[in-house]
């Protein structure tokens, strides 16, 4: 949640419990189309908002997970491919049952460690008994159970002009407190913390190229441009091709010197061998998580054989060029400094992992700067577990230019070279 990234929240249950018009109620609007017709909904129908108490989200109103016949399949599919990177989620149920798929898709939530709320709605029609909600308590501990009406509540705000945010003030209350536990956990921290400090420069080399988007920088400059304001360092943004006139017109030497990775050649040569310097994307990974994953993934650099398979994972959807990092000169710059005839494959987005990662020697992971901490962790554990080492786009890049300690060994708690 410090990274101020949206929390990605998803509406789960059988057909025809509700989860459209529960949508509806959280966003104000008519998000989802609503029908007593069951598997309504196909496609996850995803809305942006702000909820009071939980800031900005992402919600997630899904297919029924018990939907049938070979489209139905199709729709349940992507209803579970919907759980991987959630920060929390609801499961709707009603009629006072909880039936065994119900109970294995908890179960599955529970397993993946995703703070999750369990709504019994049309208590109108029958509401929660108690032999099931003490069942639910003790199988699901961490879970807070509301026993609900999405009907009754909507009517009451169309029909009294009643304010949304307290209609639903108990729904976003419980999807708090289900958070708090995991939150905690994986707060994260600012890359650039005992780093760098007041009064001191920091460099922020921001090439302007066909890649750079017109009228703006990427997200990753902007945030340690504002980290540095906060940490009372002084940035300093400069091209690729402005570096040194900047650097001698410095009243000191600057703290340290970030880079795009892309970069690396060029800057490495323009400064100093005793002069801090990194990338973008490394800052990334030491505030995201993951970093020494990363660390050990790059290593296996020095061990590629021909044929090998490497999965590139970008956490971002973007139309693709020839100066495209990812796809073009990261996998570039591997082949020539390996020598090794090696095959690329790519996963854009929150799009799933391929079915089978044992064919994979390798998968390099993007900064992450448009994912989640959550996200970004459930990835590598995916990865982890079917024995592919992950690496990190700017640590390839600083090892394809022969410069991987030096990128990286400001990182070390002692300031010293990183294995």
């Amino acid at each position: 949640m410090s990274d101020k990234n949206p929390l990605r929240i998803a509406l789960f249950g059988k057909r025809n419990r509700g989860k459209s018009s529960l949508m509806n109620l959280l966003t104000g609007q008519q998000t989802s189309i609503v029908s007593d017709i069951p598997g309504t909904t196909a496609d996850p129908v995803r809305k942006s908002c702000e909820l009071f108490g939980l800031g900005r989200c992402v919600l997630i109103d899904t297919a029924g997970f018990d939907d049938t016949g070979e489209l139905g399949g199709l729709r349940a599919d992507k209803t579970f491919a919907a759980v991987t990177g959630l920060d929390a989620a609801v499961l709707v149920l009603a009629g006072d049952v909880f039936a065994a798929d119900e109970r294995d898709f908890a179960d599955l939530l529970q397993k993946e460690d995703i703070p999750f709320l369990i709504l019994h709605n049309k208590s109108d029609e029958r509401p929660l008994s108690e032999a099931l909600r003490s069942m639910l308590e003790k199988r699901y501990p961490d879970s807070r159970i509301l026993d609900f009406s999405v009907a009754s509540v909507g009517a009451g705000v169309q029909g009294q002009g009643g304010n949304l945010p307290d209609a639903v003030a108990e729904i976003i209350g419980s999807l708090r407190a289900s958070m708090t536990r995991r939150c905690a956990a994986e707060k994260t921290r600012p890359a650039l913390q005992g780093m760098v400090g007041g009064g001191d420069y920091v460099i922020l080399v921001c090439p302007i190229d066909a890649e750079a988007p017109e009228g703006r920088l990427i997200l990753p400059q902007v945030m340690l441009a504002r980290q540095c304001l906060d940490l009372h360092a002084v940035p300093v943004l400069c091209r690729v091709e402005e570096l040194p006139q900047v650097t001698a017109s410095l009243p000191s030497p600057p703290a340290l010197v970030v880079t795009d990775s892309q970069a690396f050649g060029q800057v490495e040569k323009m400064l100093p061998e005793d002069q801090p310097l990194t990338g973008f994307s490394i800052c990334l990974a030491r505030q995201k998580g993951n970093f020494e994953t990363y660390l050990q993934g790059t290593s296996r650099l020095d061990h590629l054989a021909d044929g090998q398979k490497i999965l590139m994972l970008e956490s971002c959807t973007h139309q693709v060029n020839c100066h495209d990092i990812g796809r073009v000169k990261l996998p570039a710059a591997i082949r020539k400094k390996s020598g090794k005839d090696l095959e690329f494959h790519f996963v854009s987005g929150t799009d799933p992992l391929p079915g089978d990662l044992s064919v994979f020697s390798l998968a390099i992971q993007c900064g992450g700067c448009m994912a989640t901490p959550r996200q970004l962790a459930d990835r590598v554990r995916t990865l982890q577990k079917a024995g592919v080492p992950v690496a990190n786009y700017g640590m390839a890049l600083a090892w394809a230019n022969g410069m991987f300690s030096r990128a990286t060994r400001m990182f070390s708690p002692h300031g010293g070279m990183l294995s």
